[in-house]
């Protein structure tokens, strides 16, 4: 896998779910923090979106906030609407094709916004540092840059979601994972200059990136300093300072992260044994493993095998 799929495999759990919510004119409605992302998009009309912490966002028609870290926040029409007009909880409802035309933003008592809503179920007990380092409140509007990309599959999502054509579920839920995606990519691409985000960063270097999309297509192959700044054509001083500045670990201790990382999930998943899960993860023996992963972890792998099983928490 490359990078960005390793990171959203690893951290998915259950199913995603998403549905197509009318809203009238007056209209108030608060989300509480949540353990999953979150994401609005404004199929028709306009909205205010209004963080726990920060200044309120005007949305317009295309516009997409992302929630990576499922913080709390207020969808409302209006920043003058008074509490009273608190909407119930949504509920998916039918709905037009969504048309992405230009067309006038409702502002009027009673007319009409149409979002489209959904969220991710994500594992934050050991999160990767891409996700981690996410801001809370991600937003996309429409009118800056290419956004087809976005439309297209929310278009796909919005259609598939007022269906009942066979194979319906599967396909909600692979758009769902493809609009995770493009919103990643598209954050990425604009935070990837020397003052944004270091792991956007990352990924815009030709060398940290060849060194990265190396150590997660082959994760157990037998990796050196040497090996991989082989792999992004520097020296090996210029490579481990450069991988280091942007990804927050020297190449070594990442491989390694990553690796523990890969034996985390193959124990909540899967009922192989912990010496079968240490020589997945590239250790020759049990008790290596074990040490390694209880400094990683806190715990011993069987233990953190039980704690899963006890709570449900399989993340499939």
């Amino acid at each position: 896998m490359d990078l960005l799929s390793d990171v959203i495999a690893s951290m998915r759990i259950g199913r995603a779910h998403s549905a197509l919510v009318r809203r009238t004119r007056p209209f108030v409605r608060r989300s509480p923090a949540s353990e999953g992302a979150g994401f609005h998009v404004v199929v028709r009309g306009s909205a205010w979106f209004i963080p726990a912490d920060g200044a309120p966002l005007a949305l317009g028609t295309g516009d997409v906030v992302f929630l990576p870290n499922g913080s709390a926040h207020t969808l409302a029409d209006s920043l003058d609407t008074p509490i009273e007009y608190l909407d119930p909880p949504p509920t998916e409802m039918p709905a037009p094709t969504p048309d992405w035309a230009d067309e006038p933003e409702a502002h009027a008592i009673g007319a009409e916004t149409l979002l489209l809503c959904g969220a991710y179920l994500l594992d934050r007990t050991h999160p990767h540092p891409l996700i981690g380092g996410l801001p809370d409140v991600i937003h996309i509007p429409a009118r800056l840059g290419d956004r087809s990309s976005v439309r297209a599959v929310t278009d796909l999502l919005a259609t598939e979601l007022q269906s009942e054509n066979p194979g319906r579920e599967a396909m909600i839920a692979a758009l769902l994972d493809t609009l995770l995606l493009h919103l990643l990519r598209t954050w990425i691409s604009e935070h990837a200059d020397p003052d944004g985000s270091p792991w956007a960063a990352a990924l815009a270097d030709p060398a940290v990136s060849a060194a990265l999309d190396a150590i997660h297509t082959d994760p157990l192959s037998p990796w050196t300093v040497d090996g991989l700044a082989a792999r992004a054509r520097l020296s090996r001083a210029s490579f481990s300072a450069r991988f280091s500045a942007l990804v927050g670990r020297p190449p070594i201790a990442y491989l390694t992260w990553w690796r523990l990382s890969l034996a985390a999930r193959e124990l909540r998943r899967s009922d192989a044994t912990i010496a079968t899960v240490a020589a997945r993860t590239g250790y020759a023996s049990e008790f290596a493993f074990a040490n390694a992963f209880k400094r990683e972890f806190g715990v011993a792998p069987g233990r953190f095998r039980r704690a899963a099983t006890t709570t449900g928490d399989s993340r499939i």
